[in-house]
């Protein structure tokens, strides 16, 4: 088994090399599109395309209207992603199945074919257009994570739930106490997964945002490479300094909570 550890080095190698290289391509003062330019002269390396990509586009505006239309859709995938997985596995009413084959059957219905009622909707209805919450509405739900956590929540062991009745929990209470602390690893899925979505996001924000000023980073990297990308010292280094900010927190986000991503102990709650 000698083989495995040199194939999986190599893996890594492919993987990681187009991450090397679109950090040392913004880093380039002179464009050198050639296989020679993955390994730089320190000579044609500079901070240039950083600051004329920041000049153009504003970064750290763009930067933070993506954190907040992330932000949103991740806090409200969490809200309303635990209450419906809750309720669609620990809870007993009248259509439970049919309303989760009804979520189920959401997913494959592209979300480009939703986009012209919901700009009628949303920014002609609502009056929503240029503002955050006009980004975020369409995004607060996601099926695939009620999906994730109804899972989790089925394969927690009834005996918990049934005794926290009995000493006289609410449902509230009892989803806060017993079973948000079991699934962790469902929260955090559920995290990365969401927030890979808005934080790429272009076709929605582009639509609903004309003002420059609210532009998410994905949206104003796309208009500086349509408008003013040609006029740049250098384009393409630029282009690749803007890319490098669009991955940077989806890459360090991961790096930090991959740790995480191991399944709790869940019949260590029940005893006998």
């Amino acid at each position: 088994m000698r083989w495995r550890p040199v194939a999986l080095t190599l893996g890594a190698i492919i993987f990681l090399f187009p991450f090397y290289y679109m950090v040392v391509g913004s880093l380039q003062a002179r464009p050198d599109s050639s296989p020679a330019g993955a390994l730089p002269r320190p000579g044609n390396l500079s901070l240039n395309n950083y600051r004329e990509i920041d000049a153009a586009v504003n970064l750290g505006r763009s930067l933070l209207n993506s954190i907040v239309f992330t932000g949103g859709v991740v806090l409200g995938t969490l809200v309303f992603g635990v209450l419906a997985g809750y309720a669609l596995a620990r809870l007993r009413y009248p259509g439970r199945g049919t309303l989760f084959a009804a979520m189920l059957l959401l997913q494959v219905i592209p979300f480009q074919l939703l986009v012209i009622p919901l700009y009628v909707q949303i920014v002609r209805g609502y009056g929503l257009a240029d503002t955050y919450l006009g980004m975020i509405l369409p995004f607060a739900i996601n099926s695939v994570a009620v999906f994730v956590f109804r899972q989790f929540f089925l394969q927690l062991p009834g005996e918990l739930f049934e005794a926290a009745r009995i000493d006289g929990a609410g449902e509230l209470r009892v989803l806060w106490s017993v079973a948000l602390p079991l699934v962790r690893p469902a929260l955090l899925t559920a995290t990365l997964l969401t927030f890979i979505g808005p934080w790429n996001e272009f076709l929605w924000p582009f639509l609903v945002t004309k003002q420059a000023g609210m532009q998410p980073l994905a949206v104003a990297l796309a208009n500086y490479m349509s408008t003013v990308a040609s006029a740049a010292t250098n384009p393409y280094g630029a282009i690749l300094a803007g890319a490098c900010f669009l991955a940077a927190p989806a890459v360090l986000l991961f790096i930090v909570f991959q740790r995480h991503f191991v399944s709790s102990d869940l019949g260590s709650g029940v005893k006998g």
